[in-house]
């Protein structure tokens, strides 16, 4: 039933907002759209970048848990000197 806009639908929302905003406040309206779009893509990419950092963090911190236990399985107790872990 509803699909992606086609030309038509397109055209006649732009004159709608046209006849709505006239044609000073159109500029304005495609820049602040604009600002938006990237904000958000933007606040998109780091929040992409902070999950990557957090599964790094993640994957050194369960890494050295299993290093440790390794440790402490082969000698039956815990390896308390911290400058070997």
């Amino acid at each position: 039933m509803f699909g992606k806009p086609g030309m038509t639908e397109l055209i006649i929302v732009l004159v709608i907002v046209l006849i709505i905003f006239g044609p000073k406040a159109l500029p304005k309206l495609g820049r602040s759209l604009g600002k938006t779009i990237g904000g958000f893509k933007k606040g998109l990419d780091e929040d992409e970048e902070e999950d990557e950092e957090d599964e790094d963090e993640i994957a050194q911190k369960k890494a050295k848990t299993t290093v440790t236990s390794k440790k402490t399985s082969k000698t039956g107790k815990e390896d308390t000197d911290s400058s070997k872990a």
